[in-house]
């Protein structure tokens, strides 16, 4: 038996699946494609999580849109972050190559061009269906390691979230938020500390300027109404395919504690209201987070710890977390050794630290007697990949060289036309694209501040009728507490630096 028939044994033999699975390409063996030694991924380990990585221009854009794409075939939704702006492509079919041809040839597989059912996704100012949640739905846990609180201040959040809970001030937005701590600040101060306990000025004043951060970088608009139901994720279309929502993230790239929050709260809020799916045989939802550097690069530690616990948990709920990014060093160790499927496309070696990190990647790999892991990492091509799985029963698959297929949909964005298109006959924007400001914690708490002016208006008059002729050169030095943010707004933006306005 040659050598490479003994190749295609291994690699058939170690890749073999009696469920339903994934065709990524054809193994590799010294620089030429073995046609039909298939790679596959078991859909039944897909909620194990995994990695794409890769230097610039490598691939790993095409990989998550060709994983994206079967996974969708299978009737399996998938949520893409897409930061570059590369994935709209999928809503339209392959215009064909003959490149592609060949390569598909050379795999053994025929290539089919198609296009697949997309919902174009947003939490900026970008068109798209938005995604919104309320500082009440976060909670005061959350919201306070998003912030990067102290224990202190974190005990101050949860004080306020359960002052607001007994007075029916819904928290909405980040503007109640930021009343609540104001009021309590000031005008409401003894009020809460009767009944909840001493608030340093200090620490509210330190929240203040944390939310101020958060809003800087268009936490304004990812806060409030009406918020994203995370069902609406795992849509089926009328074909039985996965719905593709791609969330456009290209304006975040320099809001990297925004794009944190978000992410946090989403796989808590599809951790909290998910189901728990047992061993089954598929997931109920892929998540690719894309430029994956960015949800780790300004993450506190607490907040670290946070998304740590959320990756070895969220499985259990038929969820599987893929992060592409490009180099395997960029996710944190407690979190990478839990990705069960990797797809290592080719890294450059410029510089002597490069070629230690490239030894350091290389031993994320299964051993193998048919590469020089770290020698072959360099010598990738474009659409070439190692690729390591875990078979059904949960055990690693032999190392694989891979030529990946390519994607059956469009490798470029769509027309600013189709776009508009796309999104005029979406089901969701009617559901979630109007903007809703019911009455809150801000409108009742500037009502509360209104009325109480009101009365000590009407408190100095009745003062000025009933006095003696000697206290009428006197001025009253009396004022309702809850009229002290009024005098003193001054103060206020001199030291908390935040407060746009007192009263609506």
């Amino acid at each position: 038996m040659s050598r490479k028939e003994e190749f295609f044994n291994h690699i058939t033999e170690g890749y073999q699946s009696k469920g339903d699975y994934i065709i990524l390409g054809s193994a590799m063996l010294d620089g030429e494609t073995v046609n039909e030694a298939f790679v596959k991924v078991p859909l039944k380990t897909l909620n194990r999580h995994g990695l794409i990585a890769g230097a610039t221009g490598t691939g790993k854009t095409k990989s998550l849109q060709v994983f994206a794409e079967n996974l969708s075939e299978k009737g399996i939704p998938v949520l893409l972050m897409d930061i570059k702006g590369d994935l709209s492509g999928l809503a339209q079919p392959s215009p064909g190559h003959l490149k592609i041809d060949e390569r598909h040839a050379a795999i053994g597989l025929p290539f089919e061009s198609k296009s697949f059912p997309v919902e174009i996704l947003t939490i900026s100012e970008q068109d798209g269906v938005r995604m919104r949640a309320t500082v009440s739905e976060f909670g005061p846990v959350l919201l306070s390691r998003i912030l990067d609180l102290t224990e202190t201040q974190s005990g101050i959040v949860s004080v306020l979230f359960k002052y607001c809970d007994d007075n029916k001030l819904p928290l909405l937005d980040l503007k109640d938020f930021r009343k609540i701590l104001q009021y309590a600040t000031n005008e409401g101060k003894e009020e809460i500390q009767k009944e909840y306990g001493r608030i340093s000025t200090a620490s509210t004043g330190s929240i203040l300027r944390k939310v101020v951060e958060i809003e800087q970088q268009g936490g304004d608009l990812f806060f409030g109404e009406k918020s994203f139901n995370v069902d609406d994720l795992t849509r089926i279309d009328e074909n039985g395919r996965g719905v593709i929502s791609i969330l456009r993230l290209t304006d975040i790239q320099d809001k990297p504690k925004l794009f944190s929050t978000f992410m946090l709260q989403l796989l808590a809020e599809v951790y909290a209201t998910f189901p728990e799916q047992g061993d089954s045989d598929r997931p109920e939802l892929i998540i690719f987070i894309d430029e994956a550097h960015l949800v780790f690069k300004e993450a506190s530690k607490t907040l670290l710890s946070q998304i740590e616990s959320v990756v070895k948990l969220i499985r259990s709920k038929g969820v599987g977390l893929y992060f592409v990014t490009q180099n395997p060093k960029d996710v944190p160790q407690d979190v990478l050794a839990q990705l069960g499927m990797k797809i290592q496309h080719a890294l450059r070696a410029f510089t002597a630290k490069d070629r230690k990190a490239i030894k350091l990647a290389s031993e994320n790999y299964p051993d193998s007697e048919y590469y020089d892991t770290d020698q072959v990492l360099t010598q990738l091509g474009i659409g070439e990949a190692f690729v390591s799985v875990l078979d059904r029963k949960g055990r690693p698959t032999p190392l694989a060289a891979t030529m990946m297929r390519a994607p059956m949909s469009r490798m470029d964005v769509l027309s600013d036309r189709e776009l508009k298109q796309l999104l005029d006959n979406s089901r969701l924007a009617t559901k979630y694209n109007q903007d809703i400001d019911r009455e809150s914690a801000y409108e009742i708490l500037n009502k509360k501040i209104e009325i109480a002016y009101k009365e000590e208006e009407k408190e100095q008059k009745e003062i000025k009728k009933t006095k003696s002729k000697s206290s009428r050169t006197r001025k009253s030095t009396r004022m309702n507490p809850v009229l002290k943010v009024v005098t003193s707004a001054t103060f206020i933006r001199g030291v908390l630096g935040i407060l746009k306005r007192v009263m609506k």
